[in-house]
């Protein structure tokens, strides 16, 4: 583990545990979180917290409602600073950008929900943004998705292929026991 590695948490909110989405994967996924983050924090790294807000008022994640709340695993200390967005892209139009940039953070760890949607759309912003970036795959999870064709995908199939499109072009693919054997 590099001192100058942010750990990014996308989206541990408590609407990421309603009861009508969809079959997810990786059940494991918040234990693994919870390990990075217990050593960032153990090692004062930094660690920033990204929370959707949604611009739908039927939405979980409208603010206000219950499910915009973090789980309680994964409430930002005083000091870890949260960024609020309202598209799956933890970069736009959130300061994200602009505070890594002021601190002269260039390497991203990211982790959480939803792999295809905020995990995949802001590692892509942060590989064309120029910034080292690593996804954790076994720190993160998805849910199944049905496509154009009304084919449902299971939450396993969407997970692998949202990190096929990452690796290596934005970045790179990583597990949790790796991050942490790093620090020692």
């Amino acid at each position: 583990m590099r001192s100058d590695q942010v750990l990014i948490i996308i989206d541990m909110q408590q609407g990421m545990q309603a009861a009508h989405l969809p079959a997810r994967n990786n059940p494991e996924a918040e234990a693994q979180m919870s390990k990075l983050l217990s050593a960032w924090r153990q090692h004062d790294r930094p660690i920033v917290h990204v929370r959707h807000l949604s611009r739908s008022p039927q939405s979980v994640f409208w603010p206000g409602q219950p499910g915009v709340l973090f789980q309680e695993a994964f409430m930002p200390a005083a000091s870890e600073p949260v960024f609020d967005k309202q598209t799956p892209d933890a970069f736009s139009q959130t300061g994200l950008e602009h505070w890594l940039h002021q601190r002269g953070l260039r390497r991203l760890l990211i982790v959480g929900v939803s792999t295809n949607h905020s995990v995949e759309s802001t590692a892509r912003s942060a590989g064309n943004l120029g910034f080292d970036t690593e996804v954790v795959a076994d720190a993160c999870f998805t849910f199944a998705q049905t496509d154009c064709a009304g084919t449902v995908h299971s939450a396993e199939v969407v997970h692998a292929m949202a990190l096929a499109n990452l690796q290596a072009e934005y970045a790179r693919v990583v597990l949790t026991h790796n991050v942490l054997a790093r620090a020692g």
